[in-house]
């Protein structure tokens, strides 16, 4: 009954460690925290079913790659406000989303990441299109980036930048 019974505590401690879980982010100077989702089951599952998201509180949405995204309200009882965001943590565009509804909610350009607070929220903190997500340590860990993977990021932004071909000299 002993190994039953540690199994039992073990799956509650993992549980709760998992869900609800959040880290600090900043946004226009003002202080978030959110929940991660960044598993196919966690993103599907997003804030459907929830009652309430306290003020300041989010579900950041990971995906691995940049591509035009869209979202809906299908059991989600939370009026929202939703943020997509490009591969460098800007905002590109921000749209309020009514609860339940099965419209969906598309990004016009490619997001690697989508951030839903409370519809208002941004409003209320003066947070809009073009600001940049700032992340905490904390949540740099959780996503396992690092400085030296970010400065990657930025080499391959540059690599991509046309480059005019060198000059041919001419041989005397």
């Amino acid at each position: 009954m002993v190994p039953f019974a540690a199994v039992c505590v073990a799956l509650l401690f993992a549980a709760s460690c998992t869900a609800d879980e959040t880290y600090p982010i900043t946004i226009a100077g003002e202080e978030l925290r959110v929940e991660v989702v960044d598993t196919d089951e966690t993103r599907a599952r997003g804030l459907m079913e929830r009652e309430e998201l306290a003020a300041r509180h989010g579900m950041l949405f990971v995906f691995p790659e940049s591509e035009r995204r869209s979202f809906w309200m299908k059991n989600t009882l939370i009026p929202l406000s939703i943020a997509y965001l490009d591969d460098g943590w800007t905002i590109r565009e921000i749209h309020d989303m009514e609860p339940l509804s099965l419209e969906p909610v598309p990004s016009r350009e490619p997001a690697r990441y989508a951030l839903e607070v409370n519809r208002g929220e941004f409003d209320r903190l003066g947070i809009g299109v073009g600001d940049r997500v700032v992340l905490s340590a904390e949540i740099r860990r959780r996503l396992n980036l690092s400085r030296r993977r970010r400065r990657s990021h930025r080499a391959r932004e540059r690599a991509r930048e046309p480059v005019s071909p060198p000059a041919i000299q001419a041989r005397s």
